[in-house]
């Protein structure tokens, strides 16, 4: 009986706790699912975004303060995934977009790694690891073996988001990859989930994809690079869209993998300074699109602007004086034989004798980097290569302008004394028994001779005989080294890629042929001694090279470079201070002599068709350069000036341009603008400046 009524009790218990529980579970349905779920409802009246800003790129100015690149403002579209898929058609609204842009040429940002035509095949090498870690990740998150052919991916992507089998291959592909482009942003931890359909839109097309009325379609404004000048487009260079290799460089700048980089260059050599730092904007959406609130969460911070020692109203000199005098002798040529008709390209270099500073860097033909990307396809397939930047990537024999090397190796090393003589007998005889009979240009063209000369008045008038045999006595190895001393064959140390070229040597000759084709002959160092046989040098190193003379032998490095400003010019963030590569001593009995020679030439010798009676004194030299191609010989021209205190130096070159003296033209008129009022320009911003 007692155990009886002591189970009744635990069961009456056991009853009231499950009440209780019941009570309470109840409750807590209302509090947590009910009451929850309609909390839950009016959170997703709303949608939180974080879009990147991207930060506008620094200007790039000239030493006189002129804009060179800038940028204008830009309109993006964007796509905002969760109001698309709130809307009733996604799929269909996504078909009219592209289609759309498709019929404007408007190219979308598309990283799905697969062809755009069958037969569908991967293009994961086009893109960085990232971007494949991306991908593969794509394919982990739906449990899809990362060993799917194109083809099957695409079925089945296609059968995924149930695109109608109406619709043509090529809109299925386009839907899918921004579909994928989407989906990535939803299951990336690292990615902003808003994505950028189209950048840089004009007026007319953006109004366009606006009267379509797609939801989840916002705009956002940035800005694209823009150029103020016609000229120095192989020096200034462009930006675009980072590729896989830039990507592994970049990303430990704290660069977006859809960042716009400089691609060549002064873009690309001073990517990290006119680089900015994007922002981030936080955006607060309806599920209808409409926005509710936006501010930024991080300001974009813009780039610094970089000041080039290119002086533009020089360049645009040079670069003009270089193309019609191309233009001229391919249609008239020079003298009765037309020399020079079949004039090809050219380059003119001009730097400050004092600093190192690259004033001018010209290169014919050229382009029109305004229109770069549009005209790709004509520009590469017009003659003489526009695309290539003949002042620092050709190589060249350098000729008779090479002859001041030659003079400072044989009086610097005691080999002559400055009064040493050789009588010009028009063919040098020193190598007739193995029958090699080196000529003077001059007996070549009217078989006269120059008589008898000393180095002074060799150079005026440019005797290949005289030179000939001043080599024979120096010797290859001085030569050689006074030549390195004088930076040929060596890096120049400007900011974008250039040639080294090669010095005329035993080595290089070894290097370069095979079998007795590399042995070093007594002809190869009469040839070298004026400029020919295996010389080969940029006219970057050429003016370089001249500058070096005009210094006495103090050689700078070459820099485009002048000074980086903050983006409101108000700091100075890096100036430029010249550098000097090397030093020699060239002893007075040399370097008067090669100023001598040269003033001679711009006076009675050879330049003296454009310099004799010039109001400033000038050191010039002529060459004239065997290229080996056929046709007309190369033309080379240098300067400096003032002689007496150099300032700048100057070289000039054209392939086929028959000969040297003909391109002075090109220099004085360039002297005439440096020299005028109209050169002499305050060189600080007008921003920067301070009382």
């Amino acid at each position: 009986m007692k155990q009886s009524k002591y189970s009744f009790r635990i069961l009456a218990f056991s009853m009231l706790i499950l009440v209780i529980l019941g009570v309470f579970t109840v409750r807590l349905y209302g509090l947590q699912i009910k009451e929850g779920g309609e909390q839950a409802a009016n959170a997703t009246d709303t949608f939180t975004y974080y879009t990147r800003v991207t930060a506008a790129r620094g200007e790039i100015l000239d030493r006189n303060g002129n804009i060179l690149v800038a940028n204008r403002a830009s309109f993006n579209i964007m796509l905002f995934y969760d109001v698309l898929f709130s809307s009733e058609d996604p799929n269909e609204s996504l078909r009219q977009l592209t289609n759309l842009c498709r019929e404007l040429n408007l190219p979308i940002t598309d990283h799905f790694p697969v062809t755009m035509e069958k037969p569908y095949e991967y293009t994961t090498s086009q893109y960085s690891s990232v971007w494949n870690g991306y991908f593969r990740t794509f394919l982990n998150e739906r449990d899809w073996d990362t060993d799917i052919s194109a083809p099957q991916l695409v079925r089945r992507l296609r059968d995924r988001y149930h695109l109608p089998d109406t619709w043509t291959e090529e809109e299925a592909r386009t839907v899918i990859s921004v579909r994928y482009e989407l989906e990535l942003r939803l299951i990336s931890s690292t990615m902003l989930p808003v994505y950028e359909l189209v950048d840089d839109i004009d007026a007319v097309s953006l109004a366009a994809l606006m009267e379509l009325n797609v939801p989840g379609v916002g705009v956002t404004t940035s800005t694209v690079r823009e150029y103020h000048t016609d000229y120095a487009a192989h020096v200034l260079g462009y930006v675009g869209k980072m590729d896989a290799e830039e990507w592994e460089y970049y990303k430990d700048y704290d660069y977006s993998m859809d960042a716009e980089v400089g691609k060549a260059g002064l873009e690309k050599a001073f990517e990290l300074e006119l680089h900015g730092s994007d922002g981030l904007r936080e955006t607060v959406m309806t599920v209808d699109g409409k926005i509710v609130e936006e501010h930024y969460v991080k300001e974009p911070v813009a780039g610094n602007n970089v000041e080039l020692a290119l002086d533009i109203n020089l360049q645009k000199v040079a670069e003009d004086e270089l193309e019609k005098m191309i233009l001229s002798l391919r249609e008239t040529g020079i003298g009765a034989k037309q020399a020079g008709m079949d004039a090809e390209g050219g380059a003119v270099v001009a730097m400050s004798v004092k600093t190192g500073e690259v004033l001018v860097c010209a290169s014919y033909p050229t382009y029109d980097l305004s229109h770069f990307f549009e005209d790709y396809n004509e520009i590469t397939q017009e003659k003489f290569d526009p695309l290539y930047n003949r002042a620092l990537t050709a190589t060249y024999p350098p000729g008779s302008i090479f002859k001041m090397v030659t003079t400072v190796a044989a009086l610097n090393n005691n080999v002559v004394s400055p009064d040493f003589k050789v009588k010009d007998e028009g063919i040098y005889m020193r190598f007739a028994d193995v029958g090699y009979w080196p000529r003077c240009m001059l007996w070549t063209t009217a078989k006269a001779t120059h008589g008898v000369l000393d180095v002074r008045h060799a150079l005026e008038v440019s005797c290949n005989y005289f030179f000939y045999e001043l080599g024979w006595l120096t010797g290859i190895d001085y030569i050689d080294e006074t030549a390195q001393a004088f930076g040929l064959g060596e890096h120049t140390g400007v900011e974008i890629p250039e040639s080294i070229g090669r010095r005329a040597n035993p080595e290089v000759k070894d290097a370069l042929y095979q079998g007795d084709y590399s042995v070093w002959y007594g002809g190869d160092l009469v040839q070298a001694a004026i400029g020919q046989s295996e010389h080969r040098y940029t006219p970057m190193q050429l003016c370089s090279y001249v500058a070096t003379l005009a210094n006495r032998g103090t050689r700078y490095q070459a820099t485009f470079l002048r000074r980086v400003l903050s983006s409101d010019y108000e700091e100075l963030v890096y100036q430029k201070e010249p550098t000097i590569l090397n030093q020699f001593e060239i002893n007075d009995e040399a370097f008067s002599a090669y100023v001598d020679g040269m003033k001679m030439s711009a006076q009675t010798g050879t330049a003296s068709t454009v310099f004799n009676g010039y109001p400033i004194a000038v050191c010039a030299k002529t060459g004239t350069a065997e290229q080996g191609s056929g046709g007309s010989d190369n033309g080379s021209f240098v300067l400096f000036a003032p002689a007496d205190d150099p300032q700048i130096a100057i070289m000039v070159y054209v392939e086929k341009g028959a000969q040297g003296g003909n391109l002075g033209k090109i220099a004085k008129a360039m002297l005439d603008y440096y020299f005028s009022s109209s050169g002499e320009i305050d060189t600080v911003p007008a921003e920067y400046r301070t009382n």
